[in-house]
This record gives structure tokens, sequence and C-alpha cells, in this order.
């Protein structure tokens, strides 16, 4: 096996607590969607992640996203690092 050192995340971006676990942090949602169910509809959005791969986005409920993140989760700073990660990847 011959490792990607690309793939290496940098240890000191990631606050690692005393049980040795971490808070996943979203970076960007880039989709949405919303599922009939017998009586309601449920809204979810696809999230990206700090230190994870576009190809390691989750989905979402879009109202837990909403109550538990910052504003800044929604900024288009992040969006344009992520359309252009996005590109980089699979142009």
């Amino acid at each position: 096996f011959i490792g990607d050192p690309s793939l290496i995340i940098p240890t000191e971006n990631i606050v690692i607590k005393y049980n040795l676990s971490y808070k996943d942090i979203p970076v960007q949602s880039f989709d949405r969607q919303v599922r009939k169910l017998r009586t309601k509809e449920v809204a979810s959005v696809k999230v990206l992640w700090r230190n994870q791969f576009i190809e390691e986005a989750t989905w979402e409920a879009e109202e837990d996203m909403k109550r538990d993140t910052p504003i800044s989760f929604l900024s288009e700073k992040f969006q344009t690092k992520v359309l252009t990660l996005f590109f980089v990847l699979f142009k």
C-alpha cells in the first residue's frame, strides 16, 4: 500500500476532547430535498463537514441544521470554496 499525502488531515485543526471525541462542524449545505411521509413532509439538506471530502457529505434534517448551526453555515464564501473544490475533483 502506498499512502497519498494529500489525504492527510492536519491534526492541529481538530480539537480532540478528553474522551477522544470531536465535534463535526458543517461547512456548507449544497443540495436540498423534501421527502413526503404519510402525514408530513421532511426537508433534508446535504451537508459538507469540515475536514471531509465532498463524497462524504451527509443528508441531515434541515430543521436540525438551522437550529444547531451558526449563520456562517450558509455564507457565500463557503459556497464558492465548495463549488471550486467540486469542479477540481470532477473535471
